[in-house]
């Protein structure tokens, strides 16, 4: 008897493949109009600075992707899950991966995004796209929101704390070290929306300060974008400043608990300008290790998308 077959749409924002597909990311990005000269060679900078050519970040969503599957297969047997990726600004677009389940024959699917907080500024546009295509081709699928929450993922971001705290301040006591947890900030037009982003941002970092017990810890936003209407802040830089020169704080631990992979937000925003920064005001700077395929994570992963399918 063949295995019950389930399609699994994994998605998440997509960056470039090399340096040469900057500018038609970026283009996406702004709905269709291409960037500035200037905008695209900030861009094609920030990459350079944390690639020197080499472009290992959408290596790390592919990874994350096959682990999946892999952790999927090896807990649910008796099912044949298989994993599609669907990129918000990127190919394989959302529609495309959508389509691929389509032609390979799959009839019922999961849409999970690679973000644990919900917001329909961000995880429920993923989810709109995927539904529209997939009515349009007749695919049934259904939808994990958020999984902010879930026992494995707070252990995975906890262990990464602990382990930071002991092993980049081993003369610090754990006390004297400021806890900062950081996510992506959005158009701060979502806290008139009754969004529950912020809220499930703070839920997650509050069970990893009270499972670590930790006395200094406060949360920033990063990675705003650029654009007229105020975003939700104040942004991490500023934060810096502030708690260093208003509280003497010297011992910093960063922990980007809204994002699950090394990109340009984490590579960029955190190991080069937070640094530089930190440098300049003499603050001791570290990060803790991103999530990647962490077999926590994928655990999480595995289980929030089988309970869904359980639900169905």
């Amino acid at each position: 008897m063949a295995k019950r077959q389930v399609g699994v749409l994994v998605m998440s924002y997509g960056t470039p493949e090399s340096m040469d597909q900057i500018e038609a990311y970026y283009t996406h990005i702004r709905r269709g109009n291409p960037p500035s000269e200037k905008q695209l060679q900030e861009l094609r900078d920030r990459y350079e600075a944390i690639v020197g050519g080499f472009f290992p970040l959408r290596k790390n969503t592919d990874d994350q992707v096959t682990a999946l599957q892999e952790t999927l297969r090896s807990h649910y047997p008796e099912i044949e899950f298989v994993c599609y990726q669907g990129l918000k600004h990127a190919s394989p677009f959302i529609e495309d991966g959508v389509e691929q389940m389509v032609k390979d024959g799959i009839k019922e699917a999961i849409g999970v995004v690679l973000a644990p907080h919900y917001s329909i500024m961000s995880v429920g546009s993923y989810m709109k796209r995927a539904e529209q295509k997939a009515e349009e081709l007749g695919l049934s699928i259904s939808f994990v929101k958020s999984y902010h929450l879930h026992p494995k993922l707070l252990q995975a971001l906890t262990n990464r704390v602990e382990r930071a705290l002991k092993d980049k301040f081993p003369d610090v006591a754990a006390d004297d070290v400021r806890v900062i947890f950081t996510a992506h900030s959005l158009p701060s037009r979502i806290l008139e929306m009754n969004d529950p982003y912020v809220d499930q941002l703070m839920e997650t970092s509050q069970a990893i300060a009270e499972r670590l017990n930790l006395k200094q810890w406060q949360f920033g936003w990063q990675s705003a974008g650029q654009t007229a209407t105020p975003w939700l802040g104040p942004d991490i830089l500023d934060t810096l400043e502030t708690i260093h020169k208003e509280e003497n704080v010297n011992e910093v631990l960063i922990c980007p608990v809204g994002f699950v992979s090394d990109h340009l937000e984490v590579l960029y925003d955190i190991d080069i300008e937070c640094m530089q920064l930190a440098q300049q005001l003499g603050m001791h700077l570290e990060r803790t290790e991103s999530l990647n395929v962490d077999p926590l994570y994928m655990e999480t992963l595995a289980d929030v998308v089988h309970d869904q399918l359980e639900k169905d």
